[in-house]
């Protein structure tokens, strides 16, 4: 499976997080399932199996250290808090932030390109250049962000 599906499928489980108050494992079995049974992504995985536990880690990464997070990305929100985002972008940037700075398997440029383009499919029209512009600040300073974190 893609990384790039398994962290679509990480967003929407993130939110499905935040809107029903679900835990992660429950989570990431609805968002699986309904991959599984959608056209769309059945066509971007092409016979792979979806790996939930891949899912899994990085949901339960980013739902554990949520806070931490939250409070990097307040540093870098010039004029925005956190609970003024919309639901999607405030999703994809903490799942960023874990990536880059829990996760040494994928180059923080990556985690940034992945995000944004998840920021314009899943966001508002202004989404992608948000997301660009808070982790294009962080991804100056992600050695010096890394050592300041300890992962939970």
């Amino acid at each position: 499976m893609k990384r790039r599906v398994a962290r679509e499928l990480a967003v929407q489980s993130l939110y499905q997080i935040q809107m029903n108050e679900a835990t992660p494992q429950e989570a990431v079995q609805i968002a699986v399932h309904e991959a599984e049974n959608d056209n769309e992504t059945q066509l971007e995985i092409k016979g792979d199996k979806i790996n939930s536990a891949y899912i899994l880690e990085l949901v339960e990464g980013t739902y554990s250290n949520k806070v931490r997070i939250d409070e990097l990305l307040e540093e870098y929100l010039k004029g925005w808090a956190m609970d003024r985002l919309s639901r999607i972008d405030r999703e994809v940037l903490r799942l960023a932030v874990y990536e880059m700075l829990y996760r040494d398997d994928v180059p923080p440029k990556v985690v940034v390109n992945e995000a944004i383009d998840l920021a314009k499919h899943y966001g508002t029209d202004e989404s992608g250049k948000f997301v660009n512009g808070v982790l294009g600040k962080m991804i100056k300073e992600v050695e010096e962000l890394k050592s300041k974190v300890t992962p939970t």
